[in-house]
């Protein structure tokens, strides 16, 4: 029986969802399986990857062969690095001190290379906030102005209108005093 580290889907349509597992090259991509190493997630950026890898390295010890997807993830984890120390360590090159240290040196380089990613990416979503914040800013900037013109637009064209009014009003005020006058004379 030949066993495959190999991805099984699951998730909904158009999320995919992964389990990374051991299983017999015969069965079904969703099927039976012998073990399941891990997950990943590729919906994510970057892409989350939980992966047991000492149980990795057993199946990859026990003669288990990884699919190029599969490859890729325990690549990416440090399975395979653990599997080609632990082979230095059986033919007398390394001693498991060596090989514990080369790992651990390894691990903690690729975690700043995603730490500096996800600082990169936070670091841009930001940019692109602020510069959104900043256009929608200008935005509303314009049309206050814009509000405020055509306010004044208004207010210039109903002014001629209420002066012409106004001043129609003043006339007649000051006929009423004269016509009041008038009538005083006539009564004395």
């Amino acid at each position: 029986m030949s066993v495959k580290i190999r991805l099984q889907r699951h998730g909904k349509k158009q999320k995919p969802f992964y389990w990374v597992v051991a299983a017999d090259a015969r069965s079904k991509r969703d099927g039976k399986y012998l073990e399941k190493i891990g997950t990943y997630n590729p919906n994510t950026n970057p892409a989350t990857i939980e992966l047991n890898i000492d149980s990795a390295v057993k199946w990859l010890h026990n003669g288990a062969q990884p699919t190029d997807t599969a490859r890729a993830i325990l690549s990416y984890k440090g399975a395979l690095l653990k599997h080609h120390l632990d082979g230095g360590i059986r033919k007398g090159a390394l001693t498991q001190e060596q090989a514990d240290a080369k790992l651990s040196a390894w691990l903690d380089a690729k975690a700043g290379k995603v730490d500096a990613k996800k600082e990169g990416l936070t670091k841009a979503q930001a940019d692109a906030r602020a510069k959104a914040f900043k256009a929608e800013q200008e935005v509303n900037a314009k049309r206050l102005a814009a509000a405020a013109q055509a306010e004044a637009d208004a207010i210039a064209a109903a002014t001629p209108a209420v002066e012409e009014e106004v001043a129609e009003v003043e006339e007649s005020t000051e006929e009423a005093p004269a016509a009041e006058e008038n009538n005083e004379t006539t009564e004395a």
